[in-house]
């Protein structure tokens, strides 16, 4: 069982440890005095975070202590009281990175100011956004961060208990976060006596089925009682009443990772990284067209034309830029125009989208923005839990217009009843799911009605996607071989032996069969 002063002997002496092993390894350097990957991905990236993660061996403890690990729970167990570590967290203004942005010292004092028999913290790590894996990445790649910033939220709120919610999806996840804290146990960081500071904490883990709505606080609370994944209706805060109608903070992963390195550096030089109304950095999952796709930390307030461009290395050759949707399912989709916009809260609401848990989805020329409308819609029904009638029946009916306009079946009231339905769903849905649900609805609309306006007047898809709108055609690069013709499921294709074949538009189904056995690529869509 460690104390505060074997905890320092212990960095003492697995510090050179760790380094040597990354001298051998070759893929870190020492930048302004602390351990980066090398790399240009990584030198416009400043990382917070994602301090540890592929510099340490996730599952050694001793590498997590080496790098100063654990010593700001040391620090606020002997040195801080319970109201200044909540002052020193508003001070630093860290605001939620799960998605709302609400300040986590406010949220903190709040459930500290109640009294109660128990009080518990809960780690919201049910990240289910299509293409984001920044929390996943943390727990795999850092859990002891979660750990201890997980144990300081309880020593500031009066709390001996925590849950961390983790989809069972994330088996290395599940596995690694086990490992952590049977061996933070094992060191005395987490359970009884802490440090020998008397101060009691430990971390259950809840595996969640995958409902997407469950990581919106509520329903995630239900789920850990045992019972349906649904939200509830919000009479108190959960910090009033959350956990088993107990005072109740809930944090998302990346939100705790930062919590450590603000008691190591302090409040003031946590606010002088990004904006004033949004300090610090965030993690985004930068993927679709991006030539770079991966992990991204970067400061508050860079443009988003500078994370896709120069971190991303921008879209393939040939390509255009269009969108860049941000928020993940229930974000808005900001186009080329607006991609000086900075990431941070204010201005990503301020066009219409949402910073979210962090997903930057990159869409380029190739990318139909009405498809990708429907696509993120189709998502969020799914995963609507169908307690409330607007999210159930409203986002169902958007879908279905949605679906009729891809089909060539749109007509021109359809914007109007869109446009209508978004705004129902949003203002009158029971939580952030329904309430957000809409954004790449109204966003597409927003930027790029034209297409939607090809779509239904012209009946054509201006990117070539939406496969009911194609007509297939055969260019004079045909040579006459009859391939197309012989596997035509539909026998559409005519033409003599070597000389150019023709498809009878109004009996092809648009199979694409022909553009596969074409040999000299003759047959085009458009």
């Amino acid at each position: 069982m460690l104390t505060l002063e074997s905890l320092k002997e212990l960095k003492e002496k697995s510090r050179p440890i760790l380094e040597e092993r990354l001298r051998k390894e070759d893929k870190t350097e020492v930048r302004d005095g602390n351990i980066v990957l090398k790399g240009d991905y990584y030198k416009k990236q400043l990382r917070i975070a994602l301090r540890n993660f592929e510099i340490i061996k996730p599952d050694d403890i001793d590498e997590y202590i080496a790098l100063e690990g654990y010593s700001a729970l040391g620090k606020v167990l002997t040195e801080i009281t319970p109201e200044e570590v909540i002052n020193i967290m508003s001070e630093s203004y860290l605001r939620g990175r799960g998605g709302a942005g609400f300040p986590t010292g406010r949220k903190w004092a709040e459930a500290f100011k109640y009294d109660s028999d128990k009080k518990y913290i809960i780690c919201n790590a049910d990240e289910g956004d299509p293409g984001a894996f920044m929390d996943r990445s943390i727990l795999e790649g850092d859990p002891h961060s979660v750990l201890e910033g997980m144990a300081i939220a309880g020593y500031a709120i009066g709390s001996d208990q925590g849950f961390i919610y983790v989809r069972a999806e994330y088996p290395v996840a599940v596995q690694r976060l086990k490992t952590a804290i049977e061996q933070a146990k094992k060191y005395g960081l987490l359970g009884n006596n802490i440090l020998g500071t008397g101060f009691n904490f430990d971390i259950e883990l809840r595996l969640g089925a995958g409902a997407f709505v469950c990581g919106e606080s509520t329903a995630l609370i239900e789920s850990i009682e045992g019972k349906r994944g649904m939200p509830r209706t919000k009479i108190y805060r959960t910090a009033h009443r959350g956990l088993w109608q107990k005072p109740t903070v809930i944090n998302n992963v990346e939100t705790l990772a930062n919590v450590p390195v603000i008691f190591q550096k302090g409040a003031k030089w946590f606010r002088s990284i990004g904006t004033e109304k949004s300090p610090g950095t965030k993690v985004f999952s930068l993927v679709g067209k991006v030539k770079k796709a991966g992990l991204v930390e970067v400061p508050m307030g860079m443009p988003i034309r500078e994370i896709v461009f120069d971190i991303g290395g921008g879209v393939g050759e040939g390509r255009k830029i269009k969108a860049v949707q941000t928020g993940g399912p229930s974000g808005g989709c900001i186009p080329e125009k607006l991609m000086d916009t900075s990431v941070d809260f204010e201005s990503l609401a301020k066009i219409g989208s949402i910073m979210g848990s962090g997903g930057m989805v990159v869409m380029d020329d190739t990318d139909c923005m009405v498809d990708i409308a429907r696509f993120f819609l189709d998502f969020t029904v799914d995963e609507s839990c169908g307690k409330c009638v607007p999210c159930r029946e409203g986002t169902k009916r958007m879908l279905e217009i949605l679906e009729r306009i891809t089909q060539g079946k749109g007509v021109e009231e359809d914007l109007e009843r869109l446009d209508d339905l978004s705004e129902t769903v949003r203002f009158t849905s029971l939580c952030g799911l329904g309430k957000s649900a809409p954004n790449p609805v109204i966003t597409t609309l927003k930027y790029f009605r034209n297409e939607y306006e090809s779509h239904i007047r012209d009946k054509k898809c201006p990117a070539g996607v939406c496969q009911a709108l194609l007509e297939y055609y055969i260019t004079d690069k045909c040579v006459g071989c009859g391939k197309c013709a012989k596997n035509c499921p539909v026998s559409c294709i005519s033409g003599k032996v070597k000389e150019r074949h023709v498809i009878d538009t109004g009996k092809c189904i648009r199979c694409g069969t022909c553009i596969e056995h074409c040999p000299v690529s003759a047959i085009i869509k458009k």
